[in-house]
């Protein structure tokens, strides 16, 4: 990739949004419970990029970060409230400090499509959720009042138990689905779709996995066509197929993504943020994040917040592979 490589002899802090290939987690079924409610720190084994058949309700109460859910990448703060799907691929990155460990960063409600649709059957008041779990399976951000709102009801549902947690649970549902537009962002543009195959998915795997972890330096195709197991010419079309992107576009979607949040959360200045992400000549970097987001980084910096094109979502392009089926 021009002008993109290796930084040598300099720490930036810098986190990748995922730093592994989707990982299938089973959600555990509690006796006597009819979804799961949990807290939980980060770093933690629970905080990674995964998938699961369960719809997921996560609120993020501290800490600031990137999130990738699907193939979008965006920016999240304390009070981020967001639902995702069954079997969408998600992950929430906090920006640490080294031995940094944030206590309760996490409340998370997980709950089984299945279980809202019998409990419909018997209950007709809840047959207006199921438009709610199919809005979920695109990813949605709340923000707003309805966040505020939703954040507190979240607690609320933790603290309780019997039937008040079940009608808690129904109340925060309501909130989402009477959420104004300007409260509600989707995520992804619709839904994936899983016709890639196997070798679509192990080269997205693959080149996701080692170009998250070598965004700050050298990013090469034939490092990542051999990590799957692929020849460069073969990786390079299933790559394409699979995402929607060539690699090098891939790379540099992800490059600008970080350089947005370090915009938007840091003081430093566009050429030490240009070699945070990757770039060693600064007049590309300029070119390309104008190129990606319609702004040039510093007039991009001196926007209001809600002006900011790509301040909280960068596509990564359709990488319908990284939703795994079980």
């Amino acid at each position: 990739m021009p002008a993109a490589g290796p930084v040598e002899g300099e720490t930036t802090g810098l986190r990748s949004p995922i730093d592994r290939p989707p990982e299938r987690e089973v959600i555990p079924r509690v006796a006597g419970e009819s979804f799961r409610w949990l807290s939980h720190d980060y770093p933690a084994p629970i905080a990674r990029w995964n998938y699961h058949p369960e719809l997921e309700i996560h609120l993020v109460r501290k800490s600031r970060g990137s999130y990738i859910i699907g193939d979008q990448v965006g920016t999240f703060e304390p009070g981020h409230v967001s639902i995702v799907g069954p079997n969408l691929p998600h992950d929430w990155v906090s920006d640490l400090s080294a031995n940094e460990v944030i206590l309760d960063r996490d409340a998370v409600i997980q709950f089984t499509e299945e279980w809202i649709a019998r409990a419909s059957l018997v209950i007709p008041e809840l047959h207006g959720i199921s438009s709610l779990v199919n809005s979920s399976r695109r990813g949605i951000v709340f923000s707003g009042p309805t966040a505020v709102a939703a954040a507190a009801e979240i607690e609320s549902v933790g603290a309780a138990s019997g039937p008040q947690r079940i009608g808690l649970l129904f109340s925060l549902l309501a909130t989402f689905m009477t959420a104004p537009d300007s409260d509600r962002r989707y995520i992804t543009d619709d839904v994936y779709t899983t016709d890639v195959g196997a070798e679509g998915k192990a080269a997205v795997d693959a080149g996701l996995a080692y170009m998250l972890e070598n965004l700050t330096g050298r990013v090469s195709m034939a490092e990542a066509a051999r990590l799957a197991l692929m020849s460069e010419s073969s990786f390079s079309k299933y790559f394409k197929r699979a995402s929607g992107l060539t690699f090098s576009d891939m790379v540099k979607r992800l490059r600008i993504a970080n350089a947005c949040r370090l915009l938007d959360q840091t003081a430093s200045s566009v050429s030490s943020i240009s070699r945070a992400v990757g770039y060693t000549n600064l007049a590309n970097f300029n070119r390309q994040f104008l190129t990606e987001t319609g702004v040039a980084p510093r007039a991009y910096r001196a926007l209001d917040h809600e002006h900011k094109p790509h301040s909280k979502l960068v596509g990564l392009g359709r990488v319908s592979a990284l939703r795994t089926l079980s």
